[in-house]
């Protein structure tokens, strides 16, 4: 273990980073993980809520849309049945949960800190970003769930799975953006998370997450596609787990600039908003 710490220690030194930035980078992880600590401190089952809670939202749509609804799919090496339909369904869900919990967390992340906002020494633009980290790291637990019963079910891991870390980047942007957006929005305008939850309600059945996205008018569906990222992102990570091959790299192109203009703009607003936030809290 010291070994292994002796050598992260000396790669570090040679990466083109200044050491301001390492120390915000320590401090964010700092932060991240009491975040996902306190989370669930005192709880009996503690880190397995996550996977309990998205393994539960998927029994329920499963129950909904494959048994009561009677939906069928058919997927490319799966055999058709209504749990492979679960495992399609839970595919699209696990981005679209790490998206919106961390949203709704971050939008109240800087008014929930009053006093490290009063700080002048607190790096403030740390304080959105940790709980989009926490949410997407409480995401892997599904994630790593549905790897194992998708192998199981078709008996081969896809090396397509390599490309996880490029759809999370894309996703990571465009949370974050939309994170510092509404938490420094939140500060002057308390309705922003209450906004949101109808937003993202409605975000929700704009997205063909629960339904296939064949299923929309073809004349819409490239709209859908094209100004939705959330879309693109979804149907990237069952290409990635389920097909073992990319059908939508144009959109998830089109999806990752969307979500580097966003957070762009999410940043720089915030970074302006930000003098002004301890003279309201």
């Amino acid at each position: 273990m010291r070994g292994f710490v002796r050598k992260a220690g000396r790669l570090r030194r040679m990466l083109p980073v200044n050491e301001h930035l390492w120390t915000k980078f320590d401090l964010l992880r700092t932060l991240v993980r009491r975040d996902l600590e306190a989370r669930y401190k005192g709880s009996v089952l503690g880190n397995l809520w996550p996977l309990l809670n998205q393994l539960s939202q998927l029994l329920i749509y499963t129950y909904v849309f494959s048994i009561v609804l009677k939906v069928k799919l058919s997927l490319k090496g799966l055999p058709e049945n209504n749990f492979i339909f679960g495992l399609w369904l839970f595919a699209g869900l696990l981005p679209w949960i790490a998206f919106t919990g961390g949203l709704m967390q971050s939008s109240g992340s800087v008014i929930a800190q009053p006093n490290l906002v009063k700080k002048i020494v607190f790096p403030l633009a740390l304080l959105p970003i940790v709980p989009v980290l926490s949410t997407f790291i409480e995401s892997s637990f599904g994630l790593m769930a549905l790897i194992f019963f998708v192998a199981v079910t078709s008996h081969t891991l896809h090396p397509t799975l390599a490309l996880l870390p490029l759809v999370w980047l894309t996703q990571l942007l465009l949370t974050a953006g939309l994170g510092y957006l509404t938490a420094g929005l939140t500060v002057f305008l308390r309705d922003i998370p209450q906004t949101l939850t109808v937003i993202l309600n409605l975000w929700l059945y704009l997205t063909p997450i629960v339904y296939p996205a064949s299923a929309i008018p073809e004349k819409w569906r490239g709209l859908v596609f094209w100004l939705n990222p959330m879309t693109a992102i979804a149907e990237v990570y069952r290409d990635l787990i389920l097909l073992g091959e990319v059908k939508h790299w144009y959109e998830w192109g089109v999806a990752t600039a969307i979500a580097a203009i966003v957070f762009y703009c999410g940043f720089s607003m915030y970074k302006r908003l930000r003098p002004a936030f301890a003279d309201v809290l």
